[in-house]
């Protein structure tokens, strides 16, 4: 509940008018009974006609009145409650957004977009509720009983003795369907994310002829969502026949009692017909009281899983007392140009979430605007290794330096906007071409993402479709093959005008050609380039080589060197080369 009023604070205004609409409505609602009665007695038994025209007048303009709250009441709770999830899910979006890699990974993808969708949609509509009925409810029923015993005390105190009880029996209900939601929740999670890899992959199980196969994975994860939710509804939805029984067994005790005492004249006909109108009332309030119990048991687990992202500390960058270190004003300035150069000294690294040495005790170092080709078999910790320059991972042990400066010490926005960064899984946007360029640098002019785009060696191939820079790209760049998209990542990448640029095996889907056109362009650009490739034809021009295997560095030095060195580089020399000497043959 803490997490609803921290952002319900905002609309307070608001959410009170709401609350105060829907009292307005709700007194009109209580008297009707009470004034029903007063028309029965006085005016009907009496047959006075002046005093039904007068109180028939009074509940004529209370219905006006109470039309006209419960819309205001209306707005307000919408204004409150839609405010209210506008801002919880932007700042839940800014608090994933901010999270490091590390922290990002302990959620899954499908799981933070049901949180940002359905959990704040959950409790959007609760509060819409809460301020215009759940609210009502425990009114009408606390209303109910004090009016019956204000019209007839000892009718009313059959419905006093009876509430209670009932009241602590759908607590009880409400408690126990909590826990029973927060599965249904993470059920839903899971489902989520089975559709979400299915969509996104679509095309390899086609290709697979897996769709089988995964309509049976869906339906088993949907079977279980299911059964889960059956559970919790099935306890939820006990609570309305139980409520019914009790209730009714009240109404025929004030109707049964009620004969005894107009026969007394301790009670009159009107008395007895406003009592079990109150019971009828308050029937209706309660048996509300079965879907308040699911929506607000719901509405708690939905709380729940997103105050746990909001309250995620996010350890990125953050050192202990003991390692911190006085850092110079001059390095966290955003105005201090990056030239760089880059150092590694004795880094080891490992994922958050994984005890096994991802890197380990890694050390080089390369001058500003050089190039670095990175080799190595798959999962040797290529792209782990240039994950950490632009600050995605932290590093375990040892120290990484950009221009000479510990990596710690740099602003980490400035750092990052002075990196081109083309990762290994192509991402383009919906949009436009010149926009996915554009994207790189939202001050760049045409000329620039023309430049990058020549640069990338993808211009041509651009100016050749209908509507050129303007084309549309269909979701994730599906009308682009894989080397028009990862030259087009490039493009974005080099629009930035980076100081360091890190292609992460982003040229595999090019022939040899296009990539040595690429790289000869890149030659005449000022930054320091980290290439990962398992080309020779990519390295041999490279400043420095780096050969992985297993998380360690186990050669280094330029392709000549290491020609005479390195007894693996040589063997995967002449394993392309006498490869491309059979494919020329």
């Amino acid at each position: 509940m803490s997490l609803v009023f921290a952002f319900l604070k905002k609309y307070r205004t608001a959410s009170l008018l709401a609350l105060l609409m829907m009292v307005i409505e709700l007194t009109v609602e209580l008297a009707q009974p009470y004034l029903i009665s007063k028309i029965i007695d006085d005016g009907i038994t009496n047959s006075n006609l002046s005093v039904v025209w007068m109180w028939g007048g009074v509940l004529l303009i209370g219905t006006f009145f109470a039309f006209a709250a419960g819309v205001a009441s209306s707005f307000f709770a919408s204004y409150a409650s839609q405010g209210f999830a506008s801002d919880l899910r932007e700042t839940l979006y800014d608090k994933v957004q901010s999270f490091s890699y590390s922290v990002f990974s302990k959620f899954a993808t499908s799981s933070l977009i049901t949180r940002m969708t359905g959990d704040i949609t959950m409790l959007q509509d609760t509060i819409f509720m809460s301020l215009r009925f759940m609210t009502r409810v425990p009114l009408v029923v606390i209303g109910s009983v004090a009016m019956a015993m204000v019209v007839n005390f000892k009718l009313g105190l059959m419905l006093a003795l009876t509430v209670p009880l009932l009241l602590v029996f759908v607590l009880w209900i409400m408690r126990r369907a909590g826990a029973m939601f927060k599965n249904v929740q993470k059920r839903l999670d899971k489902v989520n994310g089975v559709i979400q890899e299915n969509l996104t992959g679509i095309r390899l199980i086609r290709v697979f002829v897996r769709m089988k196969h995964e309509n049976g994975r869906f339906a088993a994860s949907s079977n279980k969502l299911m059964k889960n939710t059956v559970s919790a509804l099935r306890l939820t939805e006990t609570t309305m026949p139980f409520i019914m029984l009790v209730m009714n067994a009240s109404i025929i005790a004030v109707l049964w009692f009620g004969r005894g005492y107009i026969a007394s004249g301790s009670a009159s006909v009107g008395e007895v017909v406003a009592v079990a109108n109150y019971a009828l009332r308050t029937i209706g309030a309660l048996s509300a009281f079965s879907w308040i119990a699911v929506t607000f048991s719901r509405a708690g687990a939905s709380s729940q899983r997103v105050k746990e992202v909001l309250d995620t500390s996010d350890g990125e960058f953050v050192q202990t007392d003991a390692q911190a270190k006085p850092i110079s004003a001059e390095y966290q300035s955003k105005e201090v140009a990056i030239a760089g150069a880059v150092e590694f000294r004795n880094v080891s690294f490992n994922y958050p979430t994984s005890e096994i040495q991802v890197l380990e005790n890694i050390s080089f170092g390369i001058g500003a605007g050089k190039r670095v080709a990175i080799m190595g078999a798959t999962g040797s910790g290529k792209s782990s290794l240039v994950q950490l320059i632009p600050h995605l991972y932290d590093r375990e042990e040892g120290e990484i330096l950009i221009d000479g400066r510990n990596i710690d010490d740099w602003d980490t926005e400035h750092l990052r906007r002075s990196i081109g960064y083309v990762p290994q899984e192509v991402l383009l946007f919906t949009g436009s071409i010149r926009e996915n360029i554009a994207w790189g640098r939202e001050d760049a002019t045409f000329e620039e993402i023309v430049e990058a785009a020549k640069i990338a060696q993808i211009h041509e191939t651009v100016e050749k479709l209908p509507n050129g820079y303007d084309t549309q790209l269909g979701q994730r760049g599906v009308n682009l093959s894989g080397g028009q998209k990862q030259r087009l990542s490039i493009a974005r990448a080099l629009v930035r005008r980076p100081s360091i640029l890190i292609l992460d095996d982003s040229t595999s889907a090019l022939d040899l050609a296009t990539e040595s056109r690429l790289l000869g362009a890149l030659e005449d650009i000022s930054c320091t380039t980290f290439l990962i490739t398992q080309k020779i034809s990519s390295t041999q021009a490279a400043d420095l080589i780096l050969l992985l295997d297993e998380g360690q560095l186990i050669a280094s030095g330029t392709h000549q060197e290491l020609m005479r060195t390195s007894e693996l580089y040589r063997h995967i020399y002449e394993s392309q080369f006498e490869q491309g000497e059979a494919l020329h043959a």
